[in-house]
């Protein structure tokens, strides 16, 4: 693509000003230690007293407050009070970060991994990807057809409608399940999921939709719409595998705080930016491979790609980002 990457993902504060005004999340702890803290963080009496549990209860009871209304306490609760919760939760626990920015993940946080990535945008290690993905994109199929005639507007600038839920089938349809049913309509075989074309397919469409605000709805007439955003936030917030972690434990409890060389980062804005390309993985990849990952990484049996309990969990997490500006692809170590 000529002069194709261009855009470079938005900045909503620099550096320097934000020394001047005191960002910075002071760490309470290094490590995994705040998540082995207590059977339950939300118990006053599990905590040791002392300064440093005294320190963490301040930030823990809060969260217990958002918690608690994410899992519905109030039986009235709808997706949109849900993702209300969490961006006040977080403005509030981080006042000096501006909302856009907590879709660039721990670089809202750590101003020296931040300099590094920025300056890996210069040259980013997904460009092969959105180019290789251009051009399987406008590959025709054997029928003389291709992915443009199978999505909104050509499939230019479409991603932020990702995932919907569609009544007709009764299911979550994630971008990389929708490129795979555009292939199987025109008679090609479909792609594996995860990683390799269909990651670089999704890297081009998410670079159209560079600056579009995520729109996913969840219908509130739709009781099967409902039930699958509901049992994404189940499985964002249910415990598992050996470590007993939920993705809760990381991005909302610890959300800031160390984890070995980076910082872990918020719910909010963990779906702005898919596919990514990982140094870890020396590839790109899609927001589901990343959940399978997580789901090893706590000693859990990780699910296959695109299965429903997946496809629900991105439908959530997706909508807790809604108001955001897509910036992906992206970078991370």
């Amino acid at each position: 693509m000529t002069n194709s990457l261009s855009k470079k993902p938005s900045m909503a504060y620099s550096t320097s000003s934000s020394k001047k005004s005191g960002f910075r999340m002071t760490p309470i702890f290094n490590g995994l230690q705040p998540l082995k803290m207590a059977v339950h963080p939300c118990t006053a009496d599990s905590l040791p007293k002392n300064r440093i549990f005294q320190q963490a209860a301040r930030t823990i009871f809060p969260l217990c407050i958002a918690i608690g209304l994410l899992l519905g306490v109030d039986a009235l609760a709808g997706p949109e009070e849900d993702r209300l919760v969490m961006r006040n939760y977080y403005s509030e626990r981080f006042p000096d970060v501006p909302m856009q920015e907590f879709a660039n993940g721990l670089y809202a946080f750590d101003e020296i991994a931040r300099d590094q990535w920025l300056e890996m945008e210069d040259f980013p290690s997904y460009e092969i990807a959105v180019e290789d993905g251009q051009a399987l994109f406008e590959l025709p199929f054997a029928n003389g057809k291709s992915y443009a005639n199978c999505f909104d507007n050509g499939g230019i600038g479409v991603r932020q409608n990702y995932p919907y839920f569609d009544s007709n089938s009764g299911e979550v349809m994630t971008l990389e399940l929708a490129i795979n049913r555009c292939r199987e309509n025109h008679n090609e075989e479909p792609l594996p999921y995860r990683t390799g074309d269909i990651a670089a397919i999704a890297a081009y469409m998410s670079y159209t939709s560079r600056g579009n605000v995520i729109n996913v709805q969840v219908p509130p007439d739709n009781p099967a719409a409902l039930a699958a955003y509901e049992s994404g936030k189940e499985q964002y917030y249910t415990r598992r595998g050996q470590l007993n972690f939920s993705c809760a434990s990381c991005h909302l409890q610890s959300a800031g705080l160390s984890l070995r060389a980076d910082r872990l980062s918020t719910t909010l804005g963990q779906a702005t930016h898919w596919p990514v390309y990982r140094a870890k993985w020396g590839e790109i990849g899609t927001i589901q491979h990343r959940f399978a990952e997580c789901n090893s990484q706590v000693f859990a049996k990780p699910l296959e790609a695109q299965s429903v309990e997946y496809r629900n969990l991105e439908y959530f997490l997706t909508y807790m980002s809604n108001g955001l500006e897509l910036n992906g692809p992206a970078t991370r170590r």
